[in-house]
Parts: structure tokens; sequence; C-alpha cells
């Protein structure tokens, strides 16, 4: 899906890119497949705020998608592509042979009118979901399950692939779009081909009004605060941070510490994640 531009009417609209949109067959989301979405600002139950410029936005309502697909067997066929403001992926509406509707993600390539289906039985095409044992080596994958039955949790996002790379017993090894290369269990499903809107890390936002009906707050930096305020202020004018590496404002490393805690998943990951 290509990207828009805009006249220059303003500085904001100079070099705004958004996506065009083309492809979008429904503007109306369906309404029993919807469910109202309070919006927290950032802040746990306790009320505190534990992620930071985060507030107002448009109101949204939630798609529930079929992350499970284990509606085997049944043939479907989508109707509709449309926008789904919770996430950076399309979504499809199918429609299945004994009339029941639901959503999935929508992979690249995937039209108005093809057929899909889930299951053991289905062909490795894209769109068709089905267990990793019946999917050949090296095919490209999306929407991955860590534990059968419990749904896509990996490889989600506008543009993420992920490649079967061996199975060997009862797990396979995937490459994720991080570069880790993970062991899954081969009763797990995956669908078929890379999550499509490829365009979406292409985006230019532009203006930050734009960025508020996003639900983004201002951030403030680090070195256009005082000493006391941050541990990157201080100094005049513009000028570095004073220390080997950036911290957070409670002083803790914030690029280059590794991030993963998980031992109990640890022994899953054969290579971790490349550095960008």
């Amino acid at each position: 899906m290509p990207l828009k531009s805009f006249k220059p009417t303003s500085a904001g609209m100079r070099f705004r890119q958004t996506p065009d949109f083309s492809n979008i067959t429904k503007k109306r989301p369906e309404r029993a497949l919807t469910e109202s979405k309070k919006q927290h600002a950032g802040r746990n139950v306790q009320g505190k705020v534990t992620t930071r410029h985060r507030g107002g936005g448009e109101k949204r309502h939630y798609r529930i998608i079929d992350f499970k697909r284990e509606k085997d067997g049944v043939p479907a066929r989508v109707i509709a592509i449309e926008y789904d403001p919770n996430r950076s992926a399309r979504i499809a509406l199918l429609s299945y042979r004994d009339g029941e509707k639901r959503y999935i993600l929508a992979p690249d390539g995937l039209r108005v009118g093809d057929g899909v289906l889930s299951g053991p039985d289905a062909e490795a095409r894209s769109g068709n979901c089905l267990p990793i044992e019946n999917i050949p080596v090296g095919t490209q994958i999306h929407a991955v399950e860590l534990e059968p039955g419990r749904g896509a949790q990996m490889v989600r996002s506008a543009g993420g692939v992920a490649q079967l790379l061996a199975k060997e017993g009862q797990y396979a090894q995937v490459r994720l779009p991080s570069g880790h290369i993970r062991i899954v269990h081969v009763r797990c499903r995956a669908t078929v081909g890379q999550v499509g809107n490829l365009e979406h890390e292409n985006r230019k936002i532009g203006a930050a009004g734009h960025k508020r009906r996003m639900g983004w707050r201002p951030a403030v930096r680090g070195v256009a605060m005082t000493p006391r305020d941050h541990p990157h202020g201080g100094g005049e004018a513009r000028s570095p941070i004073g220390m080997s590496s950036p911290k957070t404002r409670w002083g803790k490393k914030a690029m280059g510490k590794k991030t993963r805690r998980n031992l109990k998943t640890e022994r899953f990951v054969i290579r971790p994640a490349r550095k960008r």
C-alpha cells in the first residue's frame, strides 16, 4: 500500500506521509465483533502512572480478532479489508460457509474474494492457518503461537514475518523479526505469509496535533531539563549528557542494556536478537 503526501499548506503537512488506505473496502466495523474500550491513560488499577506520556486521543472500539483460528475444515471467504485503530496491521473480515463472521490479521496480498482455510489439512498458502508440523521448512509465517491452543502471540504487527528454519522431533526452530531463533512446539499454529501494511514503518506523522489524537502526550528531552530533574540535564545551551550511556530520570540505563529476564523461556531461545 503506497504512502500519500500532502500539499505543504503548513509546516506539519510539508513532510507528512500517511497510508492512502486504497485497500480499505469497508469503513464501519462489524458491530457484533466490536466491544467498548476504556482509556486508562497509562495508569494501573491503583491510578499510578506506569506508562508515561499517554493520555487523551480519539475514542476507539476494540475489534475482536480471531487469534486461535480453531474453526478447522470450514472454508471462509474474505468479504472486507478494514482499518483497525488498535494495531498497525490491517484486518480482514471472513465469512465462513456456515454464516459466522470473524476478523483475522490481513496478510500481504490478501484480497476481497480470496478463500482461506484453517486446520491440519489446509494448504500452505497465504492466509491459511495450520500447525507448524504441516508447514514446509523455509516458509514465511506470522501470528505464531507460543503454546498449542493459546492463540497467536508472536509476529502480529504490520510487515512482521518469521521464517520456519527447521523441524526436529516435537519442536521447530523459528527465526523471529528481531533475529531471535526460538524453539516452538510443532503443534503450535501459525498463519502462512507476511503481515500486510508494509509501508507502516515509513510513515511520517508530521504534526504534533496528530500525535495527540493518537493518544501520545508530549515528551520533554532530558538534555533540556535541569540537573535536578534528569541525569542528562544541565550545561549551557546544547551539551552532551556527560556520561558513558543514556539513563532514565531515575538513573537506570536506557540503551544497550539487555531487558530479557524470563528465565523460564530462556531455554527456548537458541540465538538472541541481533544488535541493531
